[in-house]
């Protein structure tokens, strides 16, 4: 039988064994197998434990109506907990610092549920305009958050810096591989009916295409990811077992470095 228990007390995220495994129990049918697992011999992190996952023969994660986007979330969370720092002013660091002290987390929530209902300034507590004054000086930093504003300017400054080293790029392009179109993505899905050695092998309609690329999105990074290592490896000369441009080069000879993010 299946137990489901409640409280008024919400479950810890952190060091929590039985967490995702009681939250899918079907993903999880004898009961082991959980995250951060304290007498594993070999230290696993949550990340890469939610990654392998997904890479397992058995599809039933990647087929999951809801895993992907709780592991994700989790992910992001843990991120935004473990990765973001505040900065101020050298000038004003002691004073901020020992503001920032006195202030609770009482007058922080009643000041967040003000400005989440877009309240005037005026009707703010003397509290909480002092609050809001103090956060002005400080700077959340979260560079190393995927899709946070800090991030994109810290891929900038790397952009920059390139610059500097290498020059001034010669070619920008971007990458935009179909997967619904494409014979290999339906092969990665699991379709082995589908002949590689076809010039024009035979696919299932479009729609389905569509439906399998819903069903199994880790299948669609999978096959960006093979797409321009293979564009890069192939097309463009780029030897990423050694980390540099191979001896015969590529369309444009050799290359001496490039630089690409994903959106």
């Amino acid at each position: 039988d299946l137990v489901i228990r409640r409280g008024s007390q919400a479950v810890t995220e952190y060091h929590n064994l039985d967490l995702l495994v009681g939250m899918y129990p079907t993903l999880f049918p004898c009961g082991i197998g959980g995250f951060e697992d304290p007498l594993r011999p070999t230290a696993l992190s949550f990340e890469a434990q939610a990654h392998y996952y997904l890479e397992l023969a058995d599809r039933s994660f990647c087929y999951h109506h809801s895993y992907l986007f709780v592991a994700l979330n989790m992910t992001q969370r843990r991120a935004a907990h473990l990765q973001t720092f505040f900065t101020v002013r050298k000038s004003n660091f002691d004073d901020v610092a020992r503001k920032l002290t006195q202030v609770s987390a009482a007058v922080l929530d009643n000041l967040a549920f003000r400005l989440e209902r877009e309240h005037n300034y005026s009707q703010l507590s003397g509290e909480e305009q002092s609050a809001l004054k103090l956060l002005r000086q400080v700077k959340t930093m979260s560079a190393r958050i995927p899709g946070s504003q800090a991030s994109k300017i810290y891929l900038r400054n790397e952009i920059r810096s390139y610059f500097s080293y290498f020059g001034l790029p010669h070619l920008f392009f971007t990458f935009n591989p179909s997967a619904v179109h494409s014979p290999i993505f339906q092969v990665m899905f699991g379709d082995h009916t589908v002949d590689l050695s076809a010039q024009f092998p035979c696919l299932v309609s479009a729609r389905d295409r569509a439906l399998r690329l819903a069903q199994d999105p880790v299948a669609g990074v999978d096959f960006f990811e093979f797409s321009w290592r293979c564009c890069f490896e192939h097309l463009l000369g780029w030897d990423f077992k050694s980390n540099r441009s191979s001896p015969a080069g590529g369309l444009f000879g050799r290359l001496r470095a490039f630089y690409g993010s994903s959106e």
